[in-house]
């Protein structure tokens, strides 16, 4: 897979950063601009399928961020595209795919917090709330390591563990 240009990242990142959140439409058009240049680039699809995401328009999302997937991307933004599309997934209903793309990068990146909530959040809406629960219990046991909840960690792990069985039942 070649290589993005690191100019073409650094003008990524300065179109994310200049961002409104309230008025996403001109972030939208500079990135079609660059998608324009730029067609297959997996970073530049995955920063417009973000865009559109970010504007509500989760099924526009949803597909540059299946383009971005298969154009081949990999690293820490493939961690932050299957998240955030499993996250449009589950917004639009779409359960089981949104649980395939999180288990995926669950898979990949088993260390991201913020992966493992965002699988949560999925479990959760797919109405599989004790292994969403087990998945939030373990996720503070794996990262909260104060002496008060270490105490405890042999029992949420337990709890965690029986409230996955409950989802396997």
């Amino acid at each position: 897979m070649p290589q993005t240009d690191p100019a073409l990242l650094q003008r990524l990142a300065e179109l994310f950063a200049a961002r409104d959140r309230d008025d996403m439409a001109p972030t939208v058009q500079a990135l079609l601009a660059v998608l324009a240049e730029h067609p297959d680039d997996p970073h530049v699809l995955y920063e417009v399928g973000g865009a559109y995401d970010t504007s509500g328009e989760e099924q526009t999302a949803a597909g540059y961020y299946e383009r971005a997937l298969h154009a081949g991307l990999d690293g820490d933004t493939l961690r932050r595209c299957l998240l955030q599309y499993g996250s449009t997934l589950r917004n639009l209903e779409r359960f089981d795919e949104s649980l395939a793309a999180l288990d995926r990068a669950v898979e990949l990146f088993p260390d991201s917090e913020s992966v493992r909530v965002w699988h949560a959040l999925s479990l959760h809406a797919a109405g599989r709330s004790d292994a969403a629960v087990a998945e939030l219990m373990e996720v503070a046991a794996d990262r909260i390591r104060t002496p008060d909840l270490l105490r405890y960690e042999a029992a949420i792990r337990g709890n965690a563990e029986y409230l996955r069985s409950l989802d396997r039942a």
